[in-house]
Parts: C-alpha cells; structure tokens; sequence
C-alpha cells in the first residue's frame, strides 16, 4: 500500500501559472468559485453563500492536506497571486494505487489554457510524487469543456454510468475518465 504524505507542501510550476497552498486570504475567490451557478452548474454540491461557508470549505481542505488525505492546489498566474482556480487530488485509494483529480476556474479565465495546463503539473506530482498507478476524474456528461480539457490530457472514457448520483430531486449521470501513468506524457 502507498504511503500518502503531503509534508512538506508543494507547490507547483508550469510556464504560466504557480500551484501554491490555499490560504484563508483566499476565502473570498473561493466563495466567487463555489457561489457561482455558471461554475458550480456540473458540480452537484450546495452553492456557498457567505464567506464563513467559504472559510469552512478552506478549513475541509486544509484538514485533508494535514491528514494526508486529500490535497487541493490555488491555481494562480505567475505574478498574480489571487486564486483563479483550485485543482487537486482527492478520493485516494491508497491500496488501489489510484486517485480522483477535481478542478474549477473562475469562468472569466476558461478557453485560455490555464486547466490543462494544470492539469500536466498535477498529473505529474500524481503520478511521480504519490506515485498512482492511475488517475480518474469524474465529471457530468454534459461539461463538454471539461471532457476535451481531459482528452487533451490524454484521458481515455471508462464509463458512463446513468442516473448514479440523486442531487436537489433529480438524478445525474456522471461520466469516468481516467489515465494510466504508463500513458501519461510529460
């Protein structure tokens, strides 16, 4: 079984953007993030509604981190320290060498690169730092962006599984992608 640590934290490069830890200075673009419809409209989870909502989600991720048991990066230009977006490994299963990778950008900054871009990074510290065998994400069927976002990234379908996850009275699909780190290219 792996042994999952996040100690020291990480942060991560790319050409454009830093990867750093979230901090409680960011409470107020989490709850632009996770209060939006447009952002929030695949995603089924309660929209925040007050910067404490705000301030408990960072302290759910900052307690996952410190439990090594889920780790979520701000994704920031270089240059620009305000979060834009947050991207993470979460739903680790240690025994089974796999993970599930989730992302979200504030809407003002899609179609610019900046998730796939990323996505490569994370992939990466996933693939070499945890060492996961594979790694899955798990999005609904109709977020036509994220699906090319990951196919870009070389994520293969697995499943399409139909009316699995009852949310606000309705039932969703959700659709599993995932990648194999023998496939994954630098």
């Amino acid at each position: 079984m792996l042994e999952i640590n996040f100690h020291p934290f990480k942060n991560l490069e790319t050409e454009r953007l830093l990867l750093r830890r979230v901090s409680d200075s960011d409470v107020a673009e989490i709850l632009e993030l996770r209060g939006s419809r447009e952002t929030m409209q695949f995603i089924p989870r309660p929209l925040l509604k007050t910067k404490e909502e705000a301030l408990t989600h960072f302290r759910m991720i900052e307690d996952k981190i410190e439990n090594n048991q889920g780790i979520n990066w701000a994704i920031t230009l270089k240059g620009y320290p305000k979060l834009i977006g947050i991207i993470g490994h979460y739903r680790i299963q240690p025994e089974n060498h796999r993970c599930e990778i989730g992302y979200m950008i504030l809407p003002q900054y899609n179609g610019k690169g900046i998730v796939t871009e990323a996505i490569k990074v994370v992939l990466e510290y996933g693939f070499e730092d945890l060492q996961m065998h594979s790694i899955e994400a798990v999005i609904d069927p109709k977020n036509l962006a994220s699906e090319r976002v990951l196919q870009k990234n070389g994520f293969v379908k697995e499943a399409h599984i139909l009316e699995n996850e009852l949310w606000n009275g309705k039932f969703w699909d959700t659709v599993i992608y995932s990648i194999l780190k023998r496939n994954f290219k630098k």
